[in-house]
């Protein structure tokens, strides 16, 4: 759209990106390849975004983060975009949690990575990922969803986490141990907290965690898993990475890995629709996980 927008109310595709977490790059082949967003131009021939096309960037954003892929969001209308964000609750009732979001919209960084250590310190690394850490970042998805907290707050809170996470379970560390467990994400899977978590209840039982970070190709999860010698890949998969998908990928590194080599898949969505094989555990929640290592010892694997 090449219009002037002189005299139109917008914004520069640098405060885009600061806004949204969008890089410039990304913005302008989505305009070439989606047709959106189409911004006008200043009397310099910049880019300028009206008030509408950020807003529904904000929301492009939310759903990507959610796991959600550009080509099916920009297929769809108005009305599905918002069928997908979905009707979040109002807000939480639970004091604490609204104290944590207090301070995220404040952006208090020093005060929330110290409440969150306060609260690690009062329940014990696996306490302190089940009774807070997965109800909280729940609620912390929900405000994102209604607009009540920004994309850079959302980061904040999971960059927080992450650091007391890893400080905790960095004092178990005990390469020794059994089972060895390599956690990853299939590509296309960009959350990461998903696999902290799971770190963060098997390190104190004793289990040897490694993570490759999320994003690994299925040949390098299965070279890693073989030339470490794992016993285990775990693996997570939030709640819009496509079925099917998955479990294709599933089946193809089940081939490519011994047998004595378990998966363990993390994502209640895919546990619902699992058909049972050998060598695959699935897991619906963090409690799964503690049953799956106990059950892996029992057997004597190791």
């Amino acid at each position: 759209m090449e219009e002037s927008a002189e005299l139109v109310a917008g914004h520069s595709i640098a405060a885009v990106e600061r806004d949204t977490g969008l890089q410039k790059d990304t913005l302008r082949v989505w305009e070439r390849r989606y047709g959106f967003p189409q911004p006008l131009r200043d009397a310099n021939g910049e880019r300028v975004y009206p008030p509408e096309q950020l807003e529904r960037l904000r929301q492009i954003k939310r759903l990507i983060d959610q796991g959600m892929r550009p080509g099916k969001i920009f297929a769809a209308d108005a009305a599905s975009l918002e069928e997908w964000l979905g009707n979040a609750p109002a807000g939480t009732d639970e004091p604490q949690h609204a104290e944590f979001l207090a301070l995220l919209r404040r952006q208090r960084s020093g005060e929330l990575r110290q409440n969150l250590q306060q609260n690690l310190l009062k329940l014990g690394l696996q306490r302190f990922v089940t009774e807070l850490v997965g109800p909280l970042s729940v609620e912390v998805g929900l405000a994102w969803k209604r607009g009540e907290v920004s994309v850079a707050e959302e980061h904040l809170y999971t960059e927080q986490l992450q650091t007391v996470l890893r400080g905790a379970i960095q004092a178990l560390h005990n390469p020794t141990q059994r089972p060895r467990i390599l956690l990853t994400t299939f590509p296309d899977e960009q959350h990461s907290l998903g696999l902290l978590m799971a770190e963060a209840m098997l390190a104190p039982e004793g289990a040897c965690c490694t993570s490759l970070g999320i994003q690994t190709p299925l040949a390098d999860i299965a070279h890693a898993a073989i030339s470490g010698e794992f016993d285990i890949v775990a693996l997570a998969f939030s709640s819009h990475f496509p079925a099917r998908q998955a479990h294709a990928g599933l089946a193809e590194l089940r081939q490519q890995l011994p047998a004595h080599v378990e998966i363990w898949v993390g994502g209640k969505h895919l546990t619902e629709r699992a058909a049972p094989a050998a060598g695959l555990i699935y897991l619906a929640d963090m409690a799964a996980l503690l049953s799956a290592l106990s059950h892996w010892r029992n057997r004597g694997t190791g």
